[in-house]
């Protein structure tokens, strides 16, 4: 049986994209890495934004990856799968792109395509 090989990679991309939007958050010489958790390291919006996208990114994963291993396991046909990963992949890119600028609208908007995206990976194996 073939395997979803590109949607396994997306799945590793997406668990290290927390790591990468964070370093936006603390790029900065006023952050403390001797006190990573306190907030008052995040002074400029742009940083409080990269960390809250951060954390989004961490919630976000496990759905999708678990998505992914259901899918797969379930049988179904890995180009289904690949596509809808990649697809994933680029919203929560735009997303973190449009949390960074600031636009509250659009991000949400992103959001929504993305999540859709990982119930339509989710119901492609359930149905």
């Amino acid at each position: 049986m073939s395997q979803p090989v590109l949607a396994y990679w997306c799945v590793f991309i997406a668990g290290l994209m927390p790591y990468f939007v964070l370093g936006i958050a603390k790029a900065s010489r006023d952050y403390d890495n001797e006190d990573p958790r306190n907030m008052d390291g995040y002074r400029t919006p742009i940083r409080r934004r990269a960390h809250a996208a951060h954390q989004n990114s961490f919630e976000a994963f496990a759905f999708f990856a678990a998505a992914i291993l259901i899918a797969a396991l379930r049988g179904v046909p890995p180009q289904t799968i690949d596509a809808l990963a990649v697809l994933w992949v680029a919203l929560r890119i735009i997303y973190i792109a449009v949390y960074l600028a600031g636009r509250g609208t659009l991000r949400s908007l992103v959001w929504l395509a993305a999540i859709a995206t990982t119930i339509a990976i989710f119901l492609t194996a359930l149905l």
